[in-house]
Protein backbone atom coordinates (compact mmCIF):
# COMPACT_ATOMS: atom_id res chain seq x y z
CA UNK A 1 0.00 0.00 0.00
CA UNK A 2 1.47 3.21 -0.92
CA UNK A 3 2.08 6.31 1.90
CA UNK A 4 -0.88 8.60 1.35
CA UNK A 5 1.76 11.41 1.73
CA UNK A 6 3.63 9.96 -0.96
CA UNK A 7 0.37 9.71 -3.48
CA UNK A 8 -0.51 13.34 -2.38
CA UNK A 9 3.21 14.52 -2.98
CA UNK A 10 3.35 12.80 -6.90
CA UNK A 11 -0.42 14.04 -7.51
CA UNK A 12 0.85 17.92 -6.96
CA UNK A 13 4.26 17.02 -8.57
CA UNK A 14 2.33 16.18 -11.74
CA UNK A 15 0.63 18.97 -11.60
CA UNK A 16 3.52 20.96 -11.03
CA UNK A 17 5.35 19.54 -13.72
CA UNK A 18 2.43 20.19 -16.49
CA UNK A 19 1.68 23.79 -14.87
CA UNK A 20 4.54 25.97 -14.76
CA UNK A 21 4.91 27.04 -18.41
CA UNK A 22 0.91 27.94 -18.43
CA UNK A 23 1.88 29.72 -14.83
CA UNK A 24 4.77 31.77 -16.57
CA UNK A 25 2.49 32.78 -19.59
CA UNK A 26 -0.05 33.69 -17.07
CA UNK A 27 2.44 35.79 -14.23
CA UNK A 28 4.06 37.35 -17.31
CA UNK A 29 0.26 39.09 -18.79
CA UNK A 30 -0.93 39.47 -15.66
CA UNK A 31 1.93 41.12 -14.61
CA UNK A 32 1.63 43.21 -17.86
CA UNK A 33 -2.04 44.20 -17.48
CA UNK A 34 -1.90 45.27 -14.15
CA UNK A 35 1.28 47.50 -14.65
CA UNK A 36 -0.85 49.14 -17.59
CA UNK A 37 -4.03 49.42 -15.42
CA UNK A 38 -2.19 50.95 -12.66
CA UNK A 39 -0.10 53.46 -14.51
CA UNK A 40 -3.35 54.75 -16.13
CA UNK A 41 -4.94 55.07 -13.01
CA UNK A 42 -2.03 57.17 -11.15
CA UNK A 43 -1.66 59.37 -14.44
CA UNK A 44 -5.34 60.54 -13.88
CA UNK A 45 -5.52 60.54 -9.77
CA UNK A 46 -2.66 63.19 -10.09
CA UNK A 47 -4.47 65.52 -11.85
CA UNK A 48 -6.76 68.50 -9.93
CA UNK A 49 -10.28 68.25 -8.27
CA UNK A 50 -13.12 69.89 -9.79
CA UNK A 51 -14.55 72.82 -7.59
CA UNK A 52 -17.34 73.28 -5.11
CA UNK A 53 -20.42 74.13 -6.19
CA UNK A 54 -23.84 74.67 -3.91
CA UNK A 55 -27.52 73.27 -4.57
CA UNK A 56 -30.72 75.33 -4.13
CA UNK A 57 -34.17 74.53 -5.06
CA UNK A 58 -36.71 76.69 -6.08
CA UNK A 59 -40.75 76.57 -4.79
CA UNK A 60 -41.15 73.41 -7.13
CA UNK A 61 -38.11 70.95 -6.06
CA UNK A 62 -35.82 71.37 -8.99
CA UNK A 63 -32.50 72.28 -9.31
CA UNK A 64 -30.89 76.16 -9.73
CA UNK A 65 -27.30 75.95 -10.17
CA UNK A 66 -25.56 72.74 -10.15
CA UNK A 67 -25.05 69.09 -9.35
CA UNK A 68 -22.06 67.42 -10.76
CA UNK A 69 -23.26 64.25 -9.52
CA UNK A 70 -26.58 62.16 -8.63
CA UNK A 71 -26.25 58.87 -7.11
CA UNK A 72 -29.55 56.67 -5.94
CA UNK A 73 -28.58 54.51 -3.17
CA UNK A 74 -27.02 55.34 0.09
CA UNK A 75 -25.94 51.10 0.50
CA UNK A 76 -22.48 50.96 1.05
CA UNK A 77 -21.47 51.53 -2.52
CA UNK A 78 -24.11 54.91 -2.72
CA UNK A 79 -22.52 56.29 0.71
CA UNK A 80 -18.93 55.16 0.03
CA UNK A 81 -18.79 56.73 -2.99
CA UNK A 82 -20.91 59.90 -2.35
CA UNK A 83 -18.01 60.56 0.39
CA UNK A 84 -15.20 59.79 -1.98
CA UNK A 85 -16.42 62.28 -4.69
CA UNK A 86 -17.57 65.11 -1.92
CA UNK A 87 -13.95 65.05 -0.49
CA UNK A 88 -12.82 66.05 -4.11
CA UNK A 89 -14.74 68.51 -4.13
CA UNK A 90 -17.75 67.45 -6.35
CA UNK A 91 -21.28 68.47 -5.49
CA UNK A 92 -22.66 65.35 -5.17
CA UNK A 93 -27.10 65.06 -4.39
CA UNK A 94 -27.68 61.24 -2.79
CA UNK A 95 -31.61 60.17 -2.76
CA UNK A 96 -32.07 56.83 -0.56
CA UNK A 97 -35.42 55.39 -0.77
CA UNK A 98 -34.95 54.77 3.18
CA UNK A 99 -32.11 56.21 5.27
CA UNK A 100 -33.38 54.30 8.39
CA UNK A 101 -31.09 51.56 9.47
CA UNK A 102 -31.20 48.74 6.86
CA UNK A 103 -32.75 45.12 8.38
CA UNK A 104 -31.28 43.03 6.20
CA UNK A 105 -28.94 39.25 6.40
CA UNK A 106 -26.48 40.36 3.78
CA UNK A 107 -23.25 42.64 3.40
CA UNK A 108 -22.19 41.45 7.21
CA UNK A 109 -18.70 40.63 5.67
CA UNK A 110 -16.08 42.64 4.82
CA UNK A 111 -12.39 40.86 2.74
CA UNK A 112 -9.16 42.13 3.55
CA UNK A 113 -9.10 43.19 0.70
CA UNK A 114 -12.21 45.43 0.77
CA UNK A 115 -10.98 46.79 4.20
CA UNK A 116 -8.30 47.82 2.03
CA UNK A 117 -10.10 49.67 -0.26
CA UNK A 118 -11.86 50.98 2.81
CA UNK A 119 -8.68 52.86 3.87
CA UNK A 120 -8.31 54.30 0.26
CA UNK A 121 -11.06 56.12 0.40
CA UNK A 122 -10.51 57.48 4.12
CA UNK A 123 -13.83 55.34 5.46
CA UNK A 124 -11.57 52.83 7.92
CA UNK A 125 -12.98 54.11 11.14
CA UNK A 126 -16.32 53.36 9.90
CA UNK A 127 -16.00 49.76 11.19
CA UNK A 128 -14.62 51.41 14.38
CA UNK A 129 -17.49 51.12 17.51
CA UNK A 130 -19.79 48.71 15.95
CA UNK A 131 -18.37 45.69 17.78
CA UNK A 132 -16.68 44.70 14.48
CA UNK A 133 -14.99 41.01 14.71
CA UNK A 134 -11.67 40.28 13.23
CA UNK A 135 -11.79 37.45 10.71
CA UNK A 136 -8.91 35.61 9.42
CA UNK A 137 -10.51 33.37 7.21
CA UNK A 138 -13.17 30.28 7.59
CA UNK A 139 -12.63 26.44 7.97
CA UNK A 140 -14.45 24.00 5.60
CA UNK A 141 -15.61 20.88 7.67
CA UNK A 142 -16.87 17.50 5.67
CA UNK A 143 -16.83 13.77 6.89
CA UNK A 144 -15.01 14.47 10.03
CA UNK A 145 -11.96 16.14 7.78
CA UNK A 146 -11.25 19.84 8.27
CA UNK A 147 -9.36 22.41 5.58
CA UNK A 148 -8.22 25.75 6.72
CA UNK A 149 -8.91 28.93 4.77
CA UNK A 150 -6.60 31.53 6.10
CA UNK A 151 -6.06 35.11 4.40
CA UNK A 152 -2.66 35.79 3.49
CA UNK A 153 -2.00 38.84 6.06
CA UNK A 154 1.43 38.07 6.69
CA UNK A 155 2.83 40.99 4.61
CA UNK A 156 0.22 43.35 5.99
CA UNK A 157 -0.20 45.30 9.41
CA UNK A 158 -1.74 44.04 12.16
CA UNK A 159 -4.88 45.59 11.72
CA UNK A 160 -5.72 44.61 7.92
CA UNK A 161 -7.78 41.59 8.34
CA UNK A 162 -11.31 41.02 7.25
CA UNK A 163 -14.39 42.52 9.23
CA UNK A 164 -17.59 40.94 10.53
CA UNK A 165 -20.21 43.15 12.08
CA UNK A 166 -23.94 44.07 11.75
CA UNK A 167 -24.69 45.52 8.14
CA UNK A 168 -26.96 48.50 9.69
CA UNK A 169 -24.41 49.43 11.66
CA UNK A 170 -21.72 49.72 9.06
CA UNK A 171 -24.17 51.18 6.51
CA UNK A 172 -24.92 54.15 9.17
CA UNK A 173 -21.82 55.25 9.71
CA UNK A 174 -21.26 55.15 6.10
CA UNK A 175 -23.90 57.24 5.29
CA UNK A 176 -22.81 59.18 8.78
CA UNK A 177 -19.37 60.10 7.16
CA UNK A 178 -20.91 61.02 3.58
CA UNK A 179 -23.60 63.62 5.43
CA UNK A 180 -20.90 65.33 7.32
CA UNK A 181 -19.38 67.10 4.24
CA UNK A 182 -21.04 70.43 3.32
CA UNK A 183 -21.39 69.60 -0.19
CA UNK A 184 -22.88 66.58 -0.17
CA UNK A 185 -26.72 66.49 0.18
CA UNK A 186 -28.49 63.11 1.32
CA UNK A 187 -32.30 62.85 1.54
CA UNK A 188 -35.11 60.29 1.55
CA UNK A 189 -36.95 59.48 -1.74
CA UNK A 190 -37.93 57.21 -3.81
CA UNK A 191 -36.49 57.49 -7.31
CA UNK A 192 -39.53 56.27 -10.03
CA UNK A 193 -37.65 56.79 -13.42
CA UNK A 194 -34.50 58.47 -15.31
CA UNK A 195 -34.72 62.12 -17.21
CA UNK A 196 -33.86 60.99 -20.82
CA UNK A 197 -33.68 63.67 -23.16
CA UNK A 198 -33.20 62.72 -26.74
CA UNK A 199 -30.89 59.42 -25.63
CA UNK A 200 -29.47 61.50 -22.96
CA UNK A 201 -29.50 61.00 -19.11
CA UNK A 202 -30.37 64.74 -17.26
CA UNK A 203 -31.23 63.40 -13.95
CA UNK A 204 -33.82 61.64 -12.04
CA UNK A 205 -37.82 62.07 -11.25
CA UNK A 206 -38.37 60.76 -7.46
CA UNK A 207 -40.96 61.13 -4.75
CA UNK A 208 -39.99 62.58 -1.38
CA UNK A 209 -40.64 61.56 1.94
CA UNK A 210 -44.25 63.28 1.50
CA UNK A 211 -45.28 61.66 -1.78
CA UNK A 212 -44.28 64.71 -3.65
CA UNK A 213 -43.08 64.02 -7.04
CA UNK A 214 -40.17 65.91 -7.49
CA UNK A 215 -37.33 66.30 -10.74
CA UNK A 216 -33.31 66.63 -10.10
CA UNK A 217 -30.68 67.38 -12.74
CA UNK A 218 -27.35 66.26 -12.52
CA UNK A 219 -24.63 65.75 -14.91
CA UNK A 220 -24.00 62.47 -14.54
CA UNK A 221 -26.27 60.12 -12.51
CA UNK A 222 -24.64 57.19 -10.98
CA UNK A 223 -27.30 53.97 -9.83
CA UNK A 224 -26.21 52.07 -7.67
CA UNK A 225 -29.86 51.14 -5.80
CA UNK A 226 -28.83 47.27 -5.03
CA UNK A 227 -29.87 43.98 -5.84
CA UNK A 228 -33.61 45.07 -6.37
CA UNK A 229 -32.68 48.02 -8.21
CA UNK A 230 -35.71 49.36 -10.76
CA UNK A 231 -33.53 51.66 -12.49
CA UNK A 232 -30.72 48.40 -14.30
CA UNK A 233 -33.17 47.78 -16.94
CA UNK A 234 -32.87 51.11 -18.51
CA UNK A 235 -29.30 50.98 -17.77
CA UNK A 236 -28.44 47.19 -18.71
CA UNK A 237 -29.53 43.85 -19.65
CA UNK A 238 -30.02 41.81 -16.88
CA UNK A 239 -30.41 38.14 -16.27
CA UNK A 240 -30.84 37.32 -12.79
CA UNK A 241 -30.69 33.82 -11.76
CA UNK A 242 -31.20 32.81 -8.06
CA UNK A 243 -30.11 29.20 -7.37
CA UNK A 244 -30.51 29.34 -3.96
CA UNK A 245 -31.92 31.08 -0.77
CA UNK A 246 -29.99 32.07 2.33
CA UNK A 247 -31.83 31.03 5.07
CA UNK A 248 -30.42 33.52 7.91
CA UNK A 249 -30.69 33.45 11.80
CA UNK A 250 -28.51 34.66 15.10
CA UNK A 251 -27.21 32.30 17.79
CA UNK A 252 -26.57 33.41 21.08
CA UNK A 253 -24.52 32.36 24.26
CA UNK A 254 -22.11 29.85 22.22
CA UNK A 255 -18.94 30.18 20.47
CA UNK A 256 -17.35 28.63 17.14
CA UNK A 257 -13.73 26.37 18.06
CA UNK A 258 -11.56 29.40 16.43
CA UNK A 259 -12.95 32.78 16.92
CA UNK A 260 -11.37 34.40 14.38
CA UNK A 261 -12.32 32.24 11.42
CA UNK A 262 -15.50 31.26 10.12
CA UNK A 263 -17.08 27.73 9.78
CA UNK A 264 -18.82 26.16 6.69
CA UNK A 265 -20.23 22.74 7.00
CA UNK A 266 -20.64 20.87 3.39
CA UNK A 267 -23.67 18.75 4.58
CA UNK A 268 -26.70 17.51 2.79
CA UNK A 269 -29.06 18.36 2.01
CA UNK A 270 -27.70 22.24 3.00
CA UNK A 271 -24.35 23.68 3.38
CA UNK A 272 -24.25 25.34 7.09
CA UNK A 273 -22.18 28.88 6.82
CA UNK A 274 -21.37 30.28 10.64
CA UNK A 275 -19.44 33.61 11.45
CA UNK A 276 -19.43 36.08 14.63
CA UNK A 277 -21.09 39.46 13.62
CA UNK A 278 -20.30 40.73 17.44
CA UNK A 279 -19.06 39.62 20.76
CA UNK A 280 -22.32 37.74 21.96
CA UNK A 281 -23.80 37.07 18.07
CA UNK A 282 -22.99 34.00 15.99
CA UNK A 283 -24.46 34.46 11.97
CA UNK A 284 -25.78 31.49 11.03
CA UNK A 285 -26.51 30.95 6.88
CA UNK A 286 -28.40 28.17 5.59
CA UNK A 287 -28.38 27.49 1.75
CA UNK A 288 -31.33 25.92 0.58
CA UNK A 289 -32.37 25.36 -3.11
CA UNK A 290 -34.46 27.63 -4.89
CA UNK A 291 -36.33 24.69 -5.77
CA UNK A 292 -36.45 23.13 -2.37
CA UNK A 293 -37.21 26.31 -0.27
CA UNK A 294 -40.09 25.63 2.22
CA UNK A 295 -41.99 27.80 3.19
CA UNK A 296 -41.63 30.15 6.27
CA UNK A 297 -45.14 31.50 7.10
CA UNK A 298 -46.46 27.73 7.69
CA UNK A 299 -43.79 26.43 10.11
CA UNK A 300 -42.32 23.87 7.29
CA UNK A 301 -39.02 26.15 7.45
CA UNK A 302 -38.87 25.66 11.50
CA UNK A 303 -39.18 21.72 10.79
CA UNK A 304 -36.84 21.84 7.43
CA UNK A 305 -34.22 23.42 9.82
CA UNK A 306 -34.70 21.33 13.05
CA UNK A 307 -35.03 17.93 11.91
CA UNK A 308 -32.70 18.22 8.17
CA UNK A 309 -30.40 20.83 9.64
CA UNK A 310 -29.51 20.59 12.92
CA UNK A 311 -28.11 17.52 13.66
CA UNK A 312 -25.19 18.30 11.14
CA UNK A 313 -23.94 21.15 13.43
CA UNK A 314 -21.48 21.71 15.75
CA UNK A 315 -22.70 20.19 19.02
CA UNK A 316 -21.08 22.96 21.06
CA UNK A 317 -23.73 25.09 18.65
CA UNK A 318 -26.93 22.70 18.74
CA UNK A 319 -28.80 24.05 21.59
CA UNK A 320 -28.70 27.49 20.14
CA UNK A 321 -29.39 26.68 17.08
CA UNK A 322 -32.67 25.37 18.01
CA UNK A 323 -33.23 28.04 20.55
CA UNK A 324 -32.83 30.36 17.30
CA UNK A 325 -35.30 29.03 15.34
CA UNK A 326 -37.99 28.93 17.84
CA UNK A 327 -37.54 32.45 18.85
CA UNK A 328 -40.29 34.57 17.23
CA UNK A 329 -39.28 36.55 14.06
CA UNK A 330 -35.85 35.45 14.05
CA UNK A 331 -35.68 33.60 10.60
CA UNK A 332 -34.95 35.48 7.58
CA UNK A 333 -34.92 34.38 4.08
CA UNK A 334 -32.60 35.97 1.26
CA UNK A 335 -32.23 35.10 -2.50
CA UNK A 336 -28.99 34.64 -3.68
CA UNK A 337 -28.18 36.43 -6.91
CA UNK A 338 -26.23 36.30 -9.99
CA UNK A 339 -25.90 38.30 -12.53
CA UNK A 340 -23.45 39.19 -15.03
CA UNK A 341 -22.62 42.86 -15.86
CA UNK A 342 -24.04 43.97 -19.21
CA UNK A 343 -24.01 47.47 -19.54
CA UNK A 344 -25.56 49.43 -22.32
CA UNK A 345 -23.88 52.78 -22.80
CA UNK A 346 -25.97 55.53 -21.69
CA UNK A 347 -24.73 59.05 -21.69
CA UNK A 348 -25.06 59.97 -18.59
CA UNK A 349 -25.74 57.52 -16.26
CA UNK A 350 -23.82 54.37 -15.09
CA UNK A 351 -24.12 51.22 -12.88
CA UNK A 352 -22.05 49.99 -10.17
CA UNK A 353 -22.12 47.68 -7.53
CA UNK A 354 -25.12 45.45 -7.30
CA UNK A 355 -27.18 47.10 -9.29
CA UNK A 356 -24.75 46.87 -12.19
CA UNK A 357 -23.56 42.72 -11.51
CA UNK A 358 -24.14 40.17 -8.27
CA UNK A 359 -22.43 36.85 -7.32
CA UNK A 360 -23.77 34.27 -4.93
CA UNK A 361 -23.03 35.75 -1.24
CA UNK A 362 -21.39 32.46 -0.24
CA UNK A 363 -18.18 34.16 -0.10
CA UNK A 364 -19.51 37.38 1.16
CA UNK A 365 -17.50 39.22 -1.44
CA UNK A 366 -20.27 41.52 -2.54
CA UNK A 367 -18.96 44.40 -0.36
CA UNK A 368 -15.50 44.35 -1.47
CA UNK A 369 -16.45 44.31 -5.06
CA UNK A 370 -18.37 47.32 -4.57
CA UNK A 371 -15.70 49.09 -2.65
CA UNK A 372 -13.26 48.46 -5.12
CA UNK A 373 -15.79 49.66 -8.11
CA UNK A 374 -15.93 53.04 -5.91
CA UNK A 375 -12.37 53.11 -5.59
CA UNK A 376 -11.96 52.71 -9.33
CA UNK A 377 -14.96 55.54 -10.44
CA UNK A 378 -13.31 58.23 -8.41
CA UNK A 379 -10.05 57.57 -9.77
CA UNK A 380 -11.56 57.75 -13.48
CA UNK A 381 -13.51 60.82 -12.52
CA UNK A 382 -10.86 63.10 -11.08
CA UNK A 383 -9.32 64.10 -14.40
CA UNK A 384 -12.56 65.49 -14.75
CA UNK A 385 -13.41 69.04 -14.64
CA UNK A 386 -16.39 69.10 -16.40
CA UNK A 387 -18.89 66.42 -16.38
CA UNK A 388 -21.46 68.57 -19.30
CA UNK A 389 -20.85 66.93 -22.26
CA UNK A 390 -22.09 63.32 -21.23
CA UNK A 391 -21.38 61.99 -24.79
CA UNK A 392 -17.69 62.50 -23.81
CA UNK A 393 -17.51 61.81 -20.73
CA UNK A 394 -19.70 58.60 -21.29
CA UNK A 395 -17.02 57.12 -24.10
CA UNK A 396 -14.33 57.76 -21.85
CA UNK A 397 -15.96 56.40 -18.86
CA UNK A 398 -16.72 52.84 -21.04
CA UNK A 399 -13.16 51.97 -19.73
CA UNK A 400 -14.88 51.56 -16.00
CA UNK A 401 -16.25 48.21 -16.81
CA UNK A 402 -13.21 46.74 -18.05
CA UNK A 403 -10.62 47.95 -15.41
CA UNK A 404 -13.61 46.23 -13.14
CA UNK A 405 -12.80 43.05 -14.44
CA UNK A 406 -9.98 41.62 -12.17
CA UNK A 407 -12.08 42.16 -8.89
CA UNK A 408 -15.25 41.38 -9.82
CA UNK A 409 -14.66 38.63 -12.15
CA UNK A 410 -12.13 36.85 -9.65
CA UNK A 411 -14.16 37.23 -7.13
CA UNK A 412 -17.71 36.61 -8.57
CA UNK A 413 -16.01 33.24 -10.67
CA UNK A 414 -14.73 31.84 -7.09
CA UNK A 415 -18.76 32.61 -5.45
CA UNK A 416 -20.50 30.18 -8.47
CA UNK A 417 -17.60 27.76 -8.89
CA UNK A 418 -17.75 26.97 -4.90
CA UNK A 419 -21.33 27.23 -4.20
CA UNK A 420 -21.91 24.72 -7.13
CA UNK A 421 -19.23 22.77 -5.81
CA UNK A 422 -19.96 22.91 -1.67
CA UNK A 423 -23.78 22.38 -2.83
CA UNK A 424 -25.39 18.75 -1.67
CA UNK A 425 -25.58 16.56 -4.75
CA UNK A 426 -26.88 12.67 -5.77
CA UNK A 427 -24.13 12.76 -7.97
CA UNK A 428 -20.82 10.96 -6.45
CA UNK A 429 -18.59 13.13 -9.00
CA UNK A 430 -19.46 16.17 -7.03
CA UNK A 431 -18.46 14.34 -3.84
CA UNK A 432 -15.38 13.75 -5.48
CA UNK A 433 -14.68 16.99 -6.65
CA UNK A 434 -15.66 18.39 -2.83
CA UNK A 435 -12.97 15.51 -1.28
CA UNK A 436 -10.38 17.19 -4.15
CA UNK A 437 -11.01 20.66 -2.53
CA UNK A 438 -10.16 19.90 0.91
CA UNK A 439 -7.61 18.13 -0.01
CA UNK A 440 -5.92 20.91 -2.38
CA UNK A 441 -5.97 23.23 0.58
CA UNK A 442 -5.15 21.08 3.01
CA UNK A 443 -1.89 21.17 0.97
CA UNK A 444 -0.84 24.32 2.64
CA UNK A 445 1.82 26.93 1.02
CA UNK A 446 0.92 28.03 -2.49
CA UNK A 447 -2.12 26.17 -2.89
CA UNK A 448 -4.00 26.86 0.06
CA UNK A 449 -2.50 30.73 -0.22
CA UNK A 450 -2.96 31.62 -3.70
CA UNK A 451 -6.84 30.69 -3.69
CA UNK A 452 -7.35 32.19 0.11
CA UNK A 453 -5.54 35.65 -1.56
CA UNK A 454 -8.34 35.51 -4.09
CA UNK A 455 -11.55 34.67 -2.21
CA UNK A 456 -10.75 37.79 0.29
CA UNK A 457 -9.76 40.19 -2.25
CA UNK A 458 -6.12 40.45 -2.19
CA UNK A 459 -5.20 38.70 -5.09
CA UNK A 460 -7.82 39.89 -7.93
CA UNK A 461 -6.38 38.30 -11.12
CA UNK A 462 -8.31 36.20 -13.36
CA UNK A 463 -5.58 34.42 -14.79
CA UNK A 464 -3.98 33.49 -11.71
CA UNK A 465 -7.58 31.91 -10.71
CA UNK A 466 -7.59 30.20 -13.54
CA UNK A 467 -4.18 28.57 -13.39
CA UNK A 468 -5.22 27.23 -9.68
CA UNK A 469 -8.34 26.12 -11.30
CA UNK A 470 -6.69 23.77 -13.81
CA UNK A 471 -4.18 22.58 -10.73
CA UNK A 472 -6.59 21.69 -8.74
CA UNK A 473 -8.49 19.94 -11.72
CA UNK A 474 -5.55 18.03 -12.13
CA UNK A 475 -4.90 16.95 -8.51
CA UNK A 476 -8.49 15.87 -8.06
CA UNK A 477 -8.09 13.68 -11.00
CA UNK A 478 -4.83 12.57 -9.78
CA UNK A 479 -6.37 11.30 -6.51
CA UNK A 480 -8.88 9.46 -8.36
CA UNK A 481 -6.01 7.73 -10.74
CA UNK A 482 -3.39 6.69 -8.34
CA UNK A 483 -2.21 4.63 -6.65
CA UNK A 484 -3.11 2.76 -10.05
CA UNK A 485 -5.13 3.75 -12.80
CA UNK A 486 -7.64 0.95 -13.40
CA UNK A 487 -10.23 1.45 -16.26
CA UNK A 488 -12.62 2.39 -13.51
CA UNK A 489 -10.63 5.40 -11.61
CA UNK A 490 -9.96 6.59 -15.70
CA UNK A 491 -13.53 6.69 -16.26
CA UNK A 492 -13.78 8.36 -12.76
CA UNK A 493 -11.13 11.01 -13.60
CA UNK A 494 -12.84 12.07 -16.95
CA UNK A 495 -16.26 11.91 -14.80
CA UNK A 496 -14.39 14.86 -12.48
CA UNK A 497 -12.75 16.51 -15.77
CA UNK A 498 -15.77 16.76 -17.71
CA UNK A 499 -17.89 17.90 -14.54
CA UNK A 500 -15.55 20.22 -13.87
CA UNK A 501 -15.28 21.47 -17.07
CA UNK A 502 -19.05 21.82 -17.38
CA UNK A 503 -19.00 23.99 -14.03
CA UNK A 504 -16.07 26.31 -14.42
CA UNK A 505 -16.32 27.49 -18.10
CA UNK A 506 -20.10 28.31 -18.30
CA UNK A 507 -19.39 30.75 -15.38
CA UNK A 508 -15.97 32.32 -17.04
CA UNK A 509 -17.88 32.24 -20.28
CA UNK A 510 -20.74 34.49 -18.36
CA UNK A 511 -18.07 37.03 -17.12
CA UNK A 512 -16.68 37.82 -20.61
CA UNK A 513 -13.43 36.01 -21.64
CA UNK A 514 -12.11 39.04 -23.61
CA UNK A 515 -12.34 41.45 -21.17
CA UNK A 516 -10.87 39.38 -18.10
CA UNK A 517 -8.40 37.71 -19.66
CA UNK A 518 -7.62 40.18 -22.68
CA UNK A 519 -8.53 43.20 -21.45
CA UNK A 520 -5.04 45.17 -23.71
CA UNK A 521 -7.52 43.92 -27.18
CA UNK A 522 -10.65 46.08 -25.60
CA UNK A 523 -10.36 49.34 -27.01
CA UNK A 524 -12.13 51.10 -23.74
CA UNK A 525 -9.40 50.05 -21.83
CA UNK A 526 -6.91 52.61 -23.15
CA UNK A 527 -9.55 55.26 -22.92
CA UNK A 528 -7.88 58.59 -21.60
CA UNK A 529 -9.54 61.42 -19.95
CA UNK A 530 -11.06 63.86 -22.59
CA UNK A 531 -9.26 67.43 -22.82
CA UNK A 532 -10.60 70.89 -22.99
CA UNK A 533 -11.17 71.00 -26.20
CA UNK A 534 -12.89 67.71 -25.89
CA UNK A 535 -15.97 69.25 -23.87
CA UNK A 536 -18.53 71.38 -24.99
CA UNK A 537 -18.22 74.65 -23.06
Amino acid sequence: MVPKSMVEQYIVGVAVVIAPLLGFVFLYYNSLVRFLGLSKLKRRASMEFPKENRINKNGSGEDVGTTDIIIVGAGVAGAALAYSLGKDGRQVRVIERDLNPPDRIAGESLMPGGYLKLIELGLEDCVDEIDAQRNQGYILYKDGKNAPISYPLEKFHSHVVGKNFHNNRFVQKLRKKAASLHNVSLEQGTVTSLLEENGTIKGVHYKDKSSQMLTAYASLTVVCDGCFSNLRRSLCNPKVDVPSYFVGFILTNCKLSDQNHGAIILADPSPIVFYPISSTEIRCMVDVPSQNLPSLSNGEMSHYLKTLVAPKVFPETYDSFISAIEKKDNIKVMPNRIMADAPHRTPGALLIGDSLNMRHAITGGGMTVALSDVVLLRDLLRPLHDLSDASVVCKYLQSFYTLRKPMSSTINILASVLHKVFSSSSDPTIEDIQHACIGYLRLGGVFSSGLSAMISGLCPRPLSLAFHLFVLAIYGVGRLLLPFPSPKRLWNGAKLFWVSSNIIFPIIHSEGVRQMFFPLTVPAYYRTPPRNKDLKV
